[in-house]
Parts: structure tokens; sequence; C-alpha cells
């Protein structure tokens, strides 16, 4: 298992009327935590972008468990469970300062030739960082 974490600080900009985070932001703090992610483990979006290869979302599920609010500090957790292949799952825990968790959730991504617009497999040289870090 690999995890990381990423602190954020809510914005005004990112509340409801009520000052809780607005419920369509989630995906985007998740998008924050697997950048950082991708970071700590030694590469970017931009570098796989570089060899050709996305990464969409193919697909996102999300849990609210209570609000985070305007000017909380966040902790996203992202975890990836199990060695990248066709496509990539990550999974998120959401935290405030507290220790509270506040919201869980889950997105896969698929891997994409950009030049066939196809679904290919997780480059090789992905495959080992994680492994690396994973223990495999």
């Amino acid at each position: 298992m690999y995890t990381s974490e990423t602190k954020i600080r809510v914005r005004y900009s990112e509340t409801d009327q009520m000052g809780y985070v607005y419920y369509g932001n989630y995906p985007a703090f998740y998008e924050v935590g697997r950048t950082d992610a991708l970071r700590q483990l030694g590469t970017t979006y931009h570098t796989l972008e570089e060899k050709g290869v996305m990464m969409p979302v193919a697909s996102l599920s999300i849990k609210y468990i209570r609000p985070a609010k305007y000017d909380d500090l966040l902790t996203i957790k992202t975890i990836v469970k199990e060695l990248p292949k066709m496509r990539m799952h990550f999974f998120y825990e959401v935290y405030n300062e507290a220790g509270d968790l506040l919201n869980v959730g889950e997105t896969v991504l698929a891997f994409i030739d950009m030049k066939r617009n196809r679904p290919v497999a997780c480059p090789e040289w992905l495959t080992e960082l994680f492994a690396k870090q994973m223990g495999f």
C-alpha cells in the first residue's frame, strides 16, 4: 500500500451559504491529493503527458460523513492499495485538524495513449515506482 498526505486550507470561495465546503469541491481536493501523491512518489502528470500518456478519471465515488468548514485545515490522505495495470484506483480520506474523518472517496483513472486516444497499460516505469514504495 502507498499512502501520502496533503494539507489543504478551506478557502471562503469553496464554501456554500451555510459555511460548509460545497459538496462539488471534494473531487478537486482529491485531485490535489492525487497530484501530490504522484509528486511525492517522484513523478508528475506533466511527466506522464510528456511520455504520451494521460490519465482521465473514469469513475468517482464520494461518501460524505461530516462537513468541512471555512478555514478548516484538512488532511487529504491518498491511498493506492494495488499496483496499477490498465486502470489505477486512488482512495481518499479527508480529516479535519481534530482528526475527525469527514469524507471518503475513490477515483479510478485510466491510462490513455495520447496519440491514438486508446487505453494502454500503465507505463512500466510508473509501476516500478509504485512497486518500490509498496515493497514489491
